[in-house]
């Protein structure tokens, strides 16, 4: 056992020898030597750096009312980092919370916005007719209609939850509020004329006549909420129903109090479809709002140092939108780690069972069909920086990227599919029916059984095509030496990214799920901070960016370093608000936290 141990370390030695030799041997070129060793110490310093008064002038160099755009950006990062994020959790949850969170946001969004006009009011217009300002008042209206929505409905009274399918629309029509005593005496009341046929499993049998203590204790302490663990399991299933949204009843509901006399008349005139547009715009503002957010932040960012005039939108447009893309899958990924979507078998889950057992698509099918959409509506944009000329060497390249995307997304969505599969298993199916049942003996039959791999979707194709995306980055031919460094490190990242995938579904492969809770990958972990740091950095690689970067004395590990500590606290960040998310739902449905034991159902 040492000999085999020795001989391993002696061949690692002479494997160590064998790399460094080239470098040994390239350290004798000195000027060589020193350029490569000093690649990633200064790159700046190998650009020749241009002359600072050919630099247009930019807010961030600005020297007037600073003050002002600093409160402004500080303001708006609260607001749409911070405060919007929570009241999105606690409305998507139905909080009793959402409507206060949702007026601190405006209020603070509203003193963001007084600060940039006056700032915009006591400045030169330096970067005129942007996007920022434009986005800014669109998202800000739509949120504010938000909330009004939000505030008439709960104001009124009439907004809350669906009812279960038991109920028909002529019923809620003539529900009147009663107190839950006279509910539950009602209840008594109909279970002495109209006796259960059936017993409940915690009942003996005795005391089931008419008027017996015995029923008289269920039916009441059903009633006031004192529910058995399946009967409280099942309300936190109808209440969690991703299809059970908000929708008002009518207003004949409201009570006669003066405050909402107004509103009542208003939401009355409403019929029941426009309550229904009504309320999918708020679901719809509620899921999308973010991203918009977080687009508004990217293009202030990029009003404020002046980035991508005239010709340089192209270059700004396909960075900043390819990497915005990545740095929310990567918040997807990091989002299907922590539980997200685990009723759709997302959060490396078994999808649990329900009454209606519908298809889903799976994760990967979803990312195979983004990369195949990504590919196949690119394939058309990647000549427009060029637009007029012949194409050169770098767009066919870009080109022959995005054909990798259409193929490998149209091979991981044809991988998902049941069908094919089956197609795929014909002959080993010809070859198992040629035979009898009866001809196999026990142990035999064990394998005609499907492998247990089949349970489970392990597909490495989606990773393969960012890995692919990664390693070409990370050798594509820049302009300057802190440009090629730049698009070195995020596609460092991202192939680091697409190996924690690959090693997660190894993982996944050797031991499938069993459980509906989420199994928890820790290399999921890694690939959501590969794929969010990736995508930052690959919107810093812009033209514009780079030249930004040269202008203002910033190397390539400067920007590389903060944006590390940058991800870090943004996945910190949602990982409270999904906290936050659970801690909204368990509240509101009036549970302890060991009712929620899914061990006690029995």
């Amino acid at each position: 056992m040492r000999s085999t141990a020795q001989f391993a370390l002696r061949l690692l030695a002479l494997v160590a020898i064998a790399g460094a030799l080239p470098m040994v041997l390239a350290h004798g070129h000195d000027d060589e030597g020193a350029t490569d060793m000093d690649m990633g110490m200064n790159m700046s310093k190998e650009d020749p750096k241009p002359d600072p008064d050919s630099y247009p002038p930019t807010y961030f160099a600005h020297s007037e009312h600073v003050v002002e755009i600093y409160a402004h950006i500080t303001l708006m990062v609260i607001g749409w980092v911070i405060m919007l994020p929570i009241a999105v959790m606690f409305s998507i949850a139905r909080s009793r919370y959402t409507l206060a969170i949702q007026f601190l946001f405006l209020v603070t969004n509203a003193l963001g916005v007084l600060l940039g006009i006056t700032y915009n009011a006591n400045t030169p217009d330096l970067y005129p007719n942007n996007a920022h300002h434009k986005l800014g008042w669109i998202v800000t209206w739509a949120v504010s209609a938000q909330v009004v929505i939000s505030l008439i409905g709960r104001v009124a009274g009439v907004m809350g939850k669906k009812e279960g399918p038991e109920y028909s629309k002529a019923e809620e029509q003539a529900f009147i509020p009663v107190s839950t005593q006279a509910m539950a005496e009602h209840q008594r009341m109909s279970d002495s004329y109209f006796p259960h046929p059936y017993r409940h499993s915690n009942d003996s049998g005795q005391g089931t006549e008419p008027h017996t203590a015995s029923l008289r204790s269920n039916s009441v302490s059903t009633a006031v909420g004192h529910e058995s663990p399946i009967e409280m399991s099942d309300r936190r299933a109808q209440y969690e129903d991703d299809l059970e949204d908000l929708h008002f009843k009518p207003a004949e509901m409201l009570g006669s109090k003066p405050a909402n006399s107004f509103i009542a008349k208003i939401t009355g005139k409403i019929s029941n479809r426009g309550w229904k547009i009504i309320m999918f715009a708020y679901n719809f503002i509620d899921r999308t709002i973010l991203i918009l957010g977080y687009i508004a932040l990217c293009t202030g960012l990029i009003t404020f140092a002046r980035f991508f005039e005239g010709h340089g939108i192209f270059s700004g447009l396909a960075h900043w939108i390819k990497g915005g893309i990545f740095f929310w899958y990567g918040i997807l990924t990091l989002g299907r780690w922590s539980g997200s979507f685990g009723e759709l078998g997302w959060a490396w889950n078994v999808r649990p069972k329900q009454s209606s057992q519908k298809w889903r698509p799976t994760a990967e099918f979803v990312e195979g069909a983004l990369i195949f959409t990504y590919g196949s509506t690119n394939i058309f944009l990647e000549h427009l920086g060029n637009a007029g000329k012949e194409f050169s060497p770098q767009d066919l390249e870009h080109i022959s990227i995005t054909v990798l995307f259409i193929g490998g997304g149209l091979l991981a969505m044809l991988i998902e599919s049941t069908r094919i599969r089956e197609l795929l298993n014909t002959t080993t199916y010809d070859a198992a029916l040629s035979h009898p049942a009866h001809a196999y003996n026990d142990e035999e039959r064990e394998a005609l059984e499907a492998p247990k791999q089949y349970e489970f979707s392990i597909n490495p194709i989606p990773a393969l095509v960012i890995l692919l995306l990664g390693i070409m980055m990370s050798s594509h031919t820049q302009q300057s030496m802190i440009s090629s460094m730049v698009h070195k490190q995020w596609g460092n990242l991202l192939t680091g990214a697409s190996f924690a995938r690959g090693l997660t579904y190894v993982l996944l492969y050797l031991k499938p799920p069993r459980s509906i809770l989420p199994s928890r990958p820790p290399t999921e972990l890694l690939t959501a901070f590969g794929l969010i740091a990736g995508g930052t950095i690959f919107m810093a690689s812009a033209s514009d960016t780079i030249d930004g970067m040269i202008h203002y004395d910033l190397d390539a590990m400067f920007f590389y370093t903060v944006t590390m500590g940058f991800v870090g606290l943004i996945m910190a960040w949602v990982v409270v608000l999904l906290a936050l998310k659970g801690w909204a739902v368990r509240k509101e449905s009036n549970r302890s936290v060991k009712s929620w034991n899914l061990t006690s159902r029995v």
